[in-house]
Formats: C-alpha cells, structure tokens, sequence
C-alpha cells in the first residue's frame, strides 16, 4: 500500500533568551551550571550592585503603572525607598548610602521624562520564532514616540527600545549597536505590533548618558541569525548533557579577568586561578566616587 504524502515532521524549535545566548558565549562550563545541572551548584552570596540595579528597575517600572497624576519625581523616590534590596551590602550604612545615591540618580532621570508619553509596555515580555528558535525575553520600556530627525518615509512615529544601566561603566555606541538582547527585542517587537522598530536605547542612570543606535531591516536580520547559529551550538551542548557528556570537552571553561564576578566561581578550578574572589559589595567601587 503506497505511503501518503505527509511531510516530515518539522524539527522542534530550540527555546532560549538573549541571557542563555550571552551565558554559553561567555563560558560554556557556566551555562551548563546554570542551565542544565540539576540540582544546579550552589551560587555565591549575592551581590550589591544587582541589588541596586534590580531596585532601580524596579522602581522605574512602578512610576509608570502609577496614574498619570502621581508620576512624581518624589514618588520615584518613594518607590525605590519601598522596594529597596539589601542583598550583598557590607552593612546597613553602607546599603543606606547606596540607597539616598540611587534615589538621587533616579529622581534626576524622572524629572527628564514626559509622564503623559506613555509607554507601549513596562517589563513587557516579547517573542519571535524562526524555523529554528523560539526567542523571549523582556524589554525594560517600549517607546513610542515622535520622530525627531525629520520623519521617516511615511512614518512620524517609531518604535524605540529602552534599556535602563546602573553599572558605573558608561555604555558605548558600540554596545547598544552590537547588543544581541536589544535587536531581539526591536525584532520581537517589531513583529508584535506590526510596525518597524529600528531604534535601541541605553539610558545610563548614574551619567544621565542616552545611548542610541538606529538598525536596518539588514542588520536585524543579522543579529537574528547570529541568535540562530549560538542556539545551534547550545541545542547540541543540551543534547551532548543528556546524553551523559558534561565534562571540559563539551562544556570548557573560559576564564579571564571576569572569573572574579563569577556566582559559580568556587565549583571552578580555572576561574580561582584566573582571577581572586570579589566582595559582594565590590561592584559599588567607584559609583560614588570613592576608589
């Protein structure tokens, strides 16, 4: 009896976000601890500055979902006073000084901020897919807003992605052009609302900086199967671990200077030797203009 014509089921789509991508190119032996190894090692202690970032974000986002007529900038304040993490802070003094930095840089950065231009989302989580991927991840804020350089080709509006810094390192042109996280979500959201995003920003809190780059449909493209090519490699790596293959050879270490900020440092012979163990509140140096 001959055969019916069914096509060959289609390969499943590997699942991942711009941080897995990142975690596997930066080192393959920490995307396997943080990934794939059940129960996962145990991490170190946490660390100050993520607990300043994720408090600044935090607040961020709850000045937007306030009603137009509270978007203060002393309910920034507020909110980030609230909601405060003291995680990886030497002691109270210290996490109480980081805090009036922190409510000072982010009452700055609202005051700069139009409170009736409404964002098309807050944490808002987007997705896209290829025959190959399935890609998400959340964008910090989604612009949209009047073009300022002139209009575009039938356009006087666009899409902006906005991604909030805390770190005390200011970002680059080059960063924000080259951030795989950042066009896909301009793809993601993009497709979602079915109108071009093009534009990614940076906003450094700490200088004030904005940081923009401007894609093409080209470049997008690129970044898109820059995505593809890293999930091939980990979709691989996942199957080499399930198949019992955990070792240096499919999951090698890569060490440098950034071992010291590693969570997984301790479980890493390599990273130990690469670089000496950093405080938890050591991420801070700097941010007030101390070391």
């Amino acid at each position: 009896m001959p055969q019916l014509g069914f096509d060959a089921m289609p390969a499943r789509l590997y699942s991942c976000t711009p941080t897995r991508l990142r975690t596997w190119l930066d080192c393959p032996r920490r995307y396997r601890m943080t990934y794939l190894d059940r129960p996962a090692p145990r991490k170190g202690p946490p660390w100050a500055h993520n607990s300043l970032g994720a408090s600044v974000h935090n607040a961020l986002a709850g000045w937007w979902r306030l009603p137009r007529q509270r978007r203060t900038t002393g309910a920034a304040g507020q909110l980030l006073e609230r909601g405060w993490l003291t995680d990886g802070y030497s002691d109270g003094a210290q996490s109480v000084r980081y805090l009036r930095l922190a409510m000072d840089m982010v009452e700055r950065y609202v005051a700069g901020l139009d409170p009736d231009q409404e964002p098309v989302g807050v944490e808002r989580t987007v997705g896209t897919r290829t025959d190959r991927i399935a890609v998400s991840g959340r964008i910090d804020r989604l612009d949209d807003r009047p073009v300022n350089i002139g209009p575009l080709p039938g356009r006087d509006r666009e899409l902006v992605v906005v991604d909030y810094k805390t770190g005390r390192r200011p970002p680059t042109a080059d960063d924000a052009r080259s951030s795989l996280a950042l066009a896909i979500y301009a793809i993601a959201a993009g497709r979602v609302l079915h109108r071009p995003c093009l534009a990614v920003e940076l906003h450094h809190l700490p200088t004030g900086q904005v940081i923009r780059a401007e894609h093409t449909g080209e470049s997008l493209d690129r970044q898109l199967g820059r995505a593809e090519d890293i999930a091939a490699e980990c979709a691989l790596a996942d199957q080499a671990f399930g198949a019992g293959q955990s070792g240096t050879e499919q999951f090698p270490p890569r060490p440098g200077p950034g071992c010291g900020w590693c969570d997984f440092r301790a479980h890493c012979p390599q990273g130990q030797a690469a670089a000496p163990a950093r405080r938890p509140d050591e991420g801070l140096a700097a941010a007030d203009g101390s070391g």
